[in-house]
């Protein structure tokens, strides 16, 4: 059986933080840990949060300080 997935990537070219990088890295790698699926992730241009919607309802914030918390 095989799947079709449709993935559309972005054109924008995004500018996390070092530290920001970092910690969205270690988040994702923390929900992939807790067997978390990834449903978005959004960097917002205007803000230049990072933005990470996983699971069921876990909703993450990273600003560009990278000092994540959870929404």
């Amino acid at each position: 059986m095989y799947y079709i997935i449709c993935v559309t990537i972005e054109a924008v070219i995004i500018n996390p933080s070092n530290e920001q990088a970092q910690a969205c890295l270690q988040v994702c790698q923390w929900l992939s840990n807790c067997y978390k699926d990834i449903h978005l992730f959004r960097f917002d241009t205007v803000t230049g949060d990072v933005y990470i919607l996983a699971g069921d309802e876990l909703e993450i914030l990273v600003p560009s300080d990278g000092l994540w918390y959870f929404l």
